[in-house]
């Protein structure tokens, strides 16, 4: 069993005030905060979390290990060369990007500056400006213990905060009285399967979740979310934004404390001042990240993590350019397929 809550009591919100706000101005706040702490990357013609995806060929380039897709590999190139190129594409202008983001029980929990659910809802609206421009179109699923709630691919900003309203309104939830998750409860692989199902244009995908979802004890299993995600990366280009907190991965020395799974409400009382205990903890825990970043490497997406004890902004800046930086690499290029 996969232990992902919080200490009882719940942590008071990192920032009171925060909590008196009306949802729009919430959502002021955050398209504000968004905006100022991106607006180096909201310049331009064309804007993206990642470059591409696209369909206009725009030459070759030498290929990368452990960076490029087989799949990519520009065969006739590579014969008259001898050097492995793989094919490159200009960016689509008009983008369609698809979102699933997990707004299950485990999402709820944070000690730091959010919640996770609230860091969820600060990438979404990354995402939406950042993708945003003339003809680009954002669309989402939604996944919650009720199911999923989907919102049509539509463009323009009013679209954007009407998203971004409807997850901040969103009622939370505690765990299930119930021991194990109700049999027609959606998971993370059924809202991957319900992303691949609508997204018929080639496009951007991405998937907001902290990931642990039917995480399997033996680190040899793939999850169960892994074969949707790599069939999704086939046609799509997919960054994962993975999100936690830091006592997802340590435990503090605070003696008696109470775990809450928030996915099934089941509780088990630790305590926490045997540091063998905490030690033992955050080997498992630092194992279990490392299980999802393989997974995710293995399903073919980007992998951008963030934490609700960092600079969310900071982090998604430094992804950006840094997928900018290795989608201009000169090294080995050859356009036109020059030998």
């Amino acid at each position: 069993m996969r232990w992902r809550g919080a200490t009882a009591p719940a942590p008071a919100p990192a920032d009171p005030e925060l909590a008196d706000l009306t949802p729009d101005r919430r959502l002021r706040r955050l398209e504000l905060t968004v905006t100022r702490r991106l607006d180096g990357l909201l310049h331009g013609r064309y804007r993206g979390l990642l470059p591409g995806p696209g369909s206009e060929p725009a030459g070759s380039r030498e290929y990368r290990p452990g960076e490029d897709e087989v799949r990519r590999m520009d065969w006739a190139v590579t014969a008259r060369t001898t050097v492995p190129h793989v094919r490159e594409v200009d960016a689509d202008r008009e983008l369609t990007t698809w979102l699933l983001v997990d707004a299950s029980p485990s999402m709820e929990y944070g000690t730091a500056e959010l919640d996770k659910r609230e860091l969820a809802v600060a990438a979404v609206a990354a995402v939406g400006f950042l993708t945003g421009g003339a003809g680009n179109r954002l669309g989402a699923q939604v996944l919650g213990p009720d199911g999923l709630r989907r919102f049509p691919p539509r463009a323009g900003r009013t679209h954007l905060l009407g998203l971004l309203r409807a997850l901040l309104t969103a009622p939370r939830v505690g765990g299930h009285d119930a021991g194990e998750r109700a049999p027609t409860e959606p998971d993370l692989a059924d809202g991957l399967a319900a992303v691949h199902r609508v997204a018929h244009r080639r496009g951007l995908v991405v998937v907001v979740s902290d990931f642990l979802d039917g995480l399997p004890d033996d680190p040899g299993q793939a999850p169960p979310w892994e074969a949707p995600l790599r069939r999704l990366a086939v046609r799509h280009q997919v960054l994962a934004v993975e999100v936690t907190d830091p006592r997802e991965l340590e435990l503090p020395d605070v003696g008696l404390i109470t775990l809450v799974d928030p996915e099934t409400g089941r509780r088990r009382e630790v305590w926490t001042g045997d540091r063998a205990l905490r030690e033992r903890y955050a080997a498992a825990a630092t194992a279990q990240r490392d299980q999802v970043r393989q997974a995710l490497r293995r399903g073919g997406a980007a992998h951008l993590p963030l934490r609700t004890d960092r600079d969310w902004g900071a982090d998604i800046v430094r992804h950006v350019h840094a997928q900018r930086r290795l989608a201009a690499a000169p090294a080995g290029r050859a356009r036109g397929g020059a030998a």
